[in-house]
């Protein structure tokens, strides 16, 4: 069974990377290396200049009980005060791009174009400014989980009026940045925001609405995804010549064994878990997954609702949501082997995870980091990678967020084992023919984990978060990253001879 065989070569693969032997490989011509952020995890300022409450200050400031220290993003590693400090971080580790988002209550106080909030917009100026002087492309992300609070008091992704207040917000950023900017990703992790927004307590706003606010998001979110990016390409892309795509958490969940049943249940788990985002768009239908759908339509009815708690696309609709992106971003950490039968936990009734009826098993040798959701599995990117590349047909691929998790401390061997193993797997995804162009670590810099707090880490540079300065200091990984990417190879044999970091003469 596949199970025997994933168990038995775990160890193998894992361990295999100090012996392998295609350390000549090298990424092709123009493949651009950056890290990622987002701006209610590391700008602090929370209040200042201007800018409104959003539902991560409302929620840390109201029930600080939820975060696991307590903590906040008042201050975090202070980016609002330091950004400089930060893009000589991304030029010391040589990056070709910056992600990082745009904080929608900063720049739009109200939540609504009404009044534009001219520190806010200088604040994100000189942010992009300051990357541009140094060759270092940004790249925008619309919205990173921080809706303005007054917006979510008009209830948020579950009113469908969010469709026009996202899109004169992206309209709004479009005419602001988009002589510099290049790349928008519309949301990140339409799942997170969704289902762990709406459908569960696990992120802001914590709506609890167990398999029917978390579908009712989900539809609004993908239609105001596919209206700014045509607000976009027919009225910005024509003049400033940039790109218009969305981020997806993509989890590889695979069969626990070669069994039909469990084939079927890895594939009712990917619809739900992502698919519910990335079909609409991305497939050939259009549409929500169809047998994802007809099973939450099925459990409806026979739990007494008079329609499918997963509310349809209409033909115009899914004619309009179809093919609105340039690229997929793919935010890539972890895995889960799937069963149809094994493993399976109690579950709300309603939601999304009894509708997928699911079980999930983790192997006890895939390594663990300090995040309880987060295991290095063998060919992990790989395997996402290239089954986004065949289901929809070959499409431009950016990874947005990938990376790994650990205590305090500089030298974390880890998360340096993590990358070198995901960008081995990119390669191999590229030796097939996958079309990855860009690739971002998470992080450039320890910040606000949500509801871990600060108890986490994934930064690059470890952030003193007890110090006034914030002081930044670079570890292991930073430095094993620079080489990789200074040299667009993997050298599993490098080792910093300190972790001393500084600018490459010329950058």
């Amino acid at each position: 069974m596949r199970l025997a065989v994933i168990l038995g070569f775990t160890a193998l693969a894992l361990g295999s990377n100090a012996l392998y032997t295609k350390q000549s490989r090298k990424f092709p011509e123009g493949f651009v290396f950056g890290t990622a952020t987002a701006s209610y995890q590391i700008e602090g300022a929370w209040n200042e200049d201007g800018k409104s409450e959003n539902i991560w200050d409302h929620i840390t400031h109201n029930k600080p009980h939820v975060i696991a220290d307590q903590s906040n993003g008042d201050i975090t590693a202070d980016s609002y005060h330091k950004y400089k400090r930060d893009v000589e971080m991304m030029r010391e580790l040589g990056l070709d791009a910056y992600r990082f988002s745009l904080s929608w209550s900063r720049i739009l106080p109200s939540g609504f174009t009404n009044e534009i909030n001219q520190a806010g917009v200088d604040f994100y100026n000189n942010y992009i400014n300051e990357m541009i002087k140094y060759n270092i492309q940004p790249m925008i992300s619309l919205y990173h989980w921080d809706l303005p609070q007054k917006l979510q008091e008009l209830g948020g992704f579950a009113n469908p009026l969010v469709v026009e207040w996202f899109e004169d917000y992206a309209r709004v950023a479009y005419e602001l940045f988009g002589d510099r900017v290049k790349d928008w990703i519309t949301f990140n992790e339409p799942k997170e925001v969704c289902y762990h927004g709406y459908g569960a307590t696990n992120l802001a706003p914590q709506l609890n609405s167990a398999g029917v606010g978390d579908y009712l998001c989900a539809k609004n979110l993908v239609i105001a995804h596919a209206k700014a990016y045509h607000a976009y390409n027919n009225d910005f892309k024509p003049s400033q010549g940039g790109r218009c795509g969305i981020t997806i958490a993509v989890t590889s969940l695979e069969p626990l064994t070669d069994s039909d049943e469990d084939e079927a249940a890895a594939e009712m788990h990917r619809q739900a878990e992502w698919g519910l985002y990335a079909e609409p768009i991305f497939s050939e239908q259009g549409g929500f997954p169809k047998e994802f759908s007809e099973r939450v339509a099925a459990k409806s009815k026979a739990q007494g609702y008079p329609r499918s708690r997963l509310p349809e696309f209409t033909e115009e609709e899914k004619a309009y949501v179809k093919g609105s992106a340039d690229f997929f971003g793919i935010n890539h950490y972890t895995s889960r082997l799937i069963s149809a039968n094994e493993y399976k936990g109690e579950h709300p009734v309603p939601s999304m995870y009894d509708d997928i009826d699911t079980g999930e098993f983790v192997p006890a040798d895939w390594p663990t980091s300090a995040s309880t959701w987060l295991f290095q599995a063998p060919n992990s990117l790989y395997n996402v990678l290239t089954h986004m590349h065949k289901r929809y047909s070959g499409p431009v691929l950016y990874v947005t967020e990938n990376g790994w998790s650990t205590g305090e401390g500089l030298q974390d061997d880890e998360r340096v084992q993590y990358y070198r193993a995901a960008l081995e797997g990119a390669l191999d995804a590229l030796d097939e023919g996958v079309r990855l162009e860009k690739y971002m670590a998470w992080s450039l810099m320890d910040n606000f984990e949500w509801m871990r707090g600060y108890t986490e880490r994934f930064g690059l540079y470890e952030v003193d978060f007890t110090s006034p300065e914030r002081t930044r200091t670079p570890r292991k990984s930073a430095l094993v990253y620079k080489h990789i990417v200074a040299n667009r190879m993997i050298d599993h044999n490098y080792e910093p001879a300190s972790l001393d970091i500084t600018i490459d003469e010329g950058y």
